[in-house]
């Protein structure tokens, strides 16, 4: 490049620079879909929880079950582990954001059995159960199934379920499918991106 063409390609190229950084982020991936909406359930401690109880917060939901034998602890210890490595990099914006544990086996999953399990994984952690017919309706409104599985295991019976975190916004709006699958930090990647 002659001397005279380097100017006017640093400025080209301040000036890309510049536009880049006006751009603004892209919408969320489940910007638009019709998941979550309102529900009534108990929580572990026994009292009654609603949807509009996190009204201004971020919610990031998991449908699991306290007798799972594999997955669900794996996803919430990898969950719990995002969760506090958000808190000590972005206090102010982790406090925005709340950890909920939907159980999809109402029958086992009393207050006094979630308020356990819930507390092994991050102290902030609410835990959740209901009517059969109440979880059943939040999992449907959030885009997840379960169902009593045929066969069993050391612990009883299983519960088959859909495996997926989701983040919600400030006002309930689906934000992103977290992939708590691989792992803390591609879950805190998430967090970082969307929480604000």
């Amino acid at each position: 490049m002659n001397e005279s063409a380097k100017p006017r390609f640093l400025l080209t190229l301040c000036l890309l620079a510049g536009l880049a950084a006006c751009t603004p982020p892209a919408d969320p991936p489940l910007k638009g879909a019709k998941l979550g909406g309102a529900f009534t359930l108990t929580n572990q401690d026994g009292g009654t929880t609603k949807d509009t109880d996190f009204k201004g917060k971020y919610r990031l939901v998991y449908f699991g079950y306290t007798y799972c034998p594999d997955v669900c602890p794996v996803d919430l210890q990898q969950i719990g582990k995002a969760l506090k490595a958000f808190e000590k990099e972005e206090p102010a914006r982790a406090a925005k954001l709340q950890p909920i544990f939907i159980s999809v086996d109402p029958e086992r999953d009393t207050p006094a059995v979630l308020k356990e399990y819930v507390a092994t994984f991050h102290p902030r952690l609410i835990g959740l159960t209901g009517t059969k017919e109440q979880v059943a309706d939040v999992a449907k409104r959030y885009g997840g199934y379960f169902a009593k599985a045929e066969r069993t295991g050391a612990s009883g019976y299983l519960v088959d379920h859909t495996r997926v975190t989701l983040l919600f916004g400030p006002e309930g709006e689906p934000i992103v499918i977290v992939p708590q699958e691989q792992g803390a930090d591609a879950i805190e990647e998430q967090l970082e991106r969307w929480v604000k």
